[in-house]
């Protein structure tokens, strides 16, 4: 899938403000760590269902060593104070053939602004390119935002064993 490793898009958010959608390169890590540096404790929950604010080296090196066949992954970047910084991030991660889990984070300060939403399009539209049948992602039922942008693009409730979460489900044709 080298296309997506060489992707880039320009967006416009709901403020008429834009970002870079691009794939995620190895020399964002800095960038990374400082964008979930300032995102809430309350939305860093939301993402990793406990309270995380650093992580081991092994999981710097899961989220940033992307082969970009089972593991894709984006961001978006927004101008902010004069320099590009990471407004938020999304992957979907191969489980089984042709079916795919997928999560994003905004970081608070870019939030309802449209860059849920932008990152989901782009992820769909990549899965699909790929051959993937299914997307699917664990939601916290107090998640209300990202409840909202799943259903905006179809995916549906789908029975689960853990009743902490919801399950969601997309089927892709």
């Amino acid at each position: 899938m080298t296309e997506v490793i060489n992707y880039t898009a320009r967006e416009l958010l709901r403020d008429g403000s834009q970002v870079e959608i691009r794939a995620l390169r190895r020399e964002d890590e800095a960038d990374m760590l400082a964008a979930v540096e300032r995102t809430s404790a309350q939305s860093l929950q939301r993402r990793f269902f406990v309270m995380k604010r650093h992580f081991s080296e092994k999981e710097r090196a899961f989220f940033i060593d992307i082969d970009f066949k089972n593991h894709v992954a984006i961001v978006a970047l927004a101008e902010d104070a004069g320099r590009k910084v990471i407004a938020g991030g999304g992957r979907y991660i191969v489980f089984a053939p042709g079916r795919a889990e997928m999560a994003f984070v905004v970081v608070d300060s870019w939030q309802g602004r449209g860059v849920g939403s932008i990152l989901m399009r782009h992820l769909v539209k990549f899965a699909s390119d790929a051959g993937l049948q299914e997307l699917t992602a664990e939601v916290l039922p107090e998640n209300a935002a990202m409840i909202k942008i799943f259903g905006k693009f179809g995916f549906k409730l789908a029975a689960h064993r853990d009743p902490q979460t919801l399950h969601l489900m997309l089927k892709l044709s």
